[in-house]
């Protein structure tokens, strides 16, 4: 038996974080006799995710890393992906089992709604709810008792937010997905959480605003926010919020109109976008 770590968009940020973070409680963790491990590392940049496995590879005891350089956007990712579990499975002996997905592959798109490309949002939409849902099903017959789903959603998923419509209504629907499948897989002994993070340090912001913001304002940092994750999955919580000011924004959420939130955020939270190039 063959027992896997799946992180999608592992080349950087958060994905990355998870990727180190689990390799070393794998390799603190031995394998059963007669199982082996291995962690695979999923995203666009090849030359990232090799560098991934060199630092993995120099944690003493860490399960063997494997890169898949894939986009896993749309039918065409979701099918790469299906492939690949597939071929891995057929090749693995006694069978395949997924120990833990991290389905972390996901961008954002600052602006108003009718000034933002709409092939932009669209593929937003085919990356964070499409490609997230249906890596979800592929992997539910590699799941067994003591398996895991992360799914990142975001802090912007507790209510609608202007400038960052679509994005947020794709996290929405992470974390209303996440948690239904939590309830409908609890019988089986598989974990399902949502990681639910405000600012975080990372590309993110860079990304979302076509290079005119580099950073957010106090961004958290990802070795930090991924540890929270994993340490409240570990106590059975299946929303993780690690800062206090994410926890108060979101409890808030239940009691603010959800139109008046995003008309406050669209008039009085504009975020920065350069226009796309090409």
């Amino acid at each position: 038996m063959k027992a896997v770590t799946i992180i999608t968009g592992a080349s950087s940020g958060l994905g990355r974080e998870f990727a180190l973070q689990l390799a070393r409680r794998a390799a603190s963790n031995p394998p059963p006799a007669g199982q082996t491990r291995e962690i695979w590392l999923l995203a666009r940049r090849k030359e990232l995710l090799e560098g991934l496995e060199g630092e993995i590879r120099a944690i003493p005891g860490a399960p063997e890393p494997r890169s898949f350089p894939s986009n896993l956007s749309g039918k065409e990712g979701l099918a790469a992906f299906t492939g690949i579990l597939a071929s891995e499975n057929s090749s693995a002996g006694e069978g395949l089992r997924i120990e833990t997905l991290v389905n972390n592959a996901g961008f954002g798109t600052y602006g108003p709604f009718a000034d933002t490309d709409l092939a932009r949002q669209l593929d937003m939409i085919d990356l964070n709810v499409y490609a997230l849902t249906g890596i979800c099903h592929a992997a539910l017959p590699f799941l067994g008792k003591g398996s895991r789903i992360i799914n990142v959603a975001s802090l912007a998923s507790f209510a609608p937010l202007g400038n960052f419509a679509v994005y947020g209504a794709t996290k929405a629907y992470v974390l209303s997905f996440s948690l239904a499948l939590a309830a409908e897989l609890a019988d089986s002994g598989v974990f399902v959480s949502a990681l639910c993070p405000g600012p975080v340090d990372t590309e993110f912001a860079a990304v979302a605003s076509n290079g005119a913001r580099k950073k957010v304002v106090d961004g958290k940092s990802p070795r930090a926010v991924v540890a929270h994750c994993l340490r409240q999955a570990d106590r059975g919580r299946r929303i993780a919020l690690m800062a206090p000011k994410w926890k108060i924004k979101a409890f808030l959420s239940r009691f603010v109109g959800r139109y008046a939130f995003a008309r406050h955020t669209y008039l009085h939270e504009k975020r920065p976008s350069a226009p796309l190039q090409g």
